[in-house]
């Protein structure tokens, strides 16, 4: 089955990021010579076992349209979504177009553009063969509490069993899918790709990677992205 086996990647650049308060969508603010998407997309080519990546952007995207990204493989565009979970949603449906239903699918997050390469070729090599599939995460440093509705302490979480998840997350195209589609259809409200399998019933399985893969969020994040892609050197 291994030397059948096939992998994807989708990446989800239809958000406006907010909280970046910035003119310019996160994905497309200069970092270095390039674009965050630019580099995130640097990231993913960089493992030689993708076949194509799938970028989902809005219709109505016009700085994706100046983008000049020579990729070494096929890109695949597809379009935008109301979320997050309805834009990965498309991207597996142009993929599924082309790929079998049993490959693999990689999403990643198109503001994280410090993926390690060997954080990303851990996670296939760890998951090429699980039942289910699984995500990247770091295990918490922080103590972490569970707060009532007016912000009040009712219980202190237990470190050892708490992780931040990351992205990539790796399912099988199908499955994913099914779980996606799933949850949409039944209301249910899904914060990443791994919440969605949860709802089948299923239980992903936690890769470590590096907490430099860091979630381009807010200004600050920015430049502290911009510091480890230089000790990377990537920049």
């Amino acid at each position: 089955m291994t030397q059948t086996q096939r992998y994807w990647a989708v990446v989800p650049a239809a958000g406006i990021g907010r909280r970046m308060g910035a003119e310019v969508p996160k994905q497309y603010l200069p970092l270095g010579r390039q674009t965050v998407l630019e580099h995130t997309l640097d990231a993913l080519y960089e493992e030689p076992r993708i076949q194509a990546v799938c970028v989902v952007h809005g219709a109505d995207d016009p700085y994706w349209k100046t983008l000049r990204y020579a990729a070494p493989r096929p890109l695949i565009e597809a379009p935008g979504g109301a979320e997050r979970s309805d834009s990965v949603l498309n991207g597996i449906l142009n993929l599924l177009a082309q790929a079998d239903p049993g490959d693999w699918v990689l999403v990643h997050d198109a503001a994280r553009p410090c993926l390690r390469r060997e954080d990303l070729a851990r996670l296939i090599d760890t998951l090429s063969e699980d039942e289910v599939g699984g995500l990247l995460a770091v295990p918490t440093r922080d103590t972490m509490k569970e707060v009532d509705a007016q912000g009040r302490v009712v219980a202190t979480l237990e470190r050892s069993r708490i992780w931040h998840a990351l992205t990539p997350q790796m399912f099988r195209l199908r499955t994913l899918h099914d779980a996606l589609a799933r949850a949409r259809d039944a209301g249910h409200v899904v914060t990443d790709e791994a919440s969605a399998i949860e709802y089948l019933g299923l239980k992903p399985k936690l890769v470590e990677g590096h907490a430099d893969n860091l979630k381009i969020t807010r200004p600050e994040d920015l430049a502290l992205a911009g510091f480890h892609l230089q000790q990377q050197e990537r920049l």
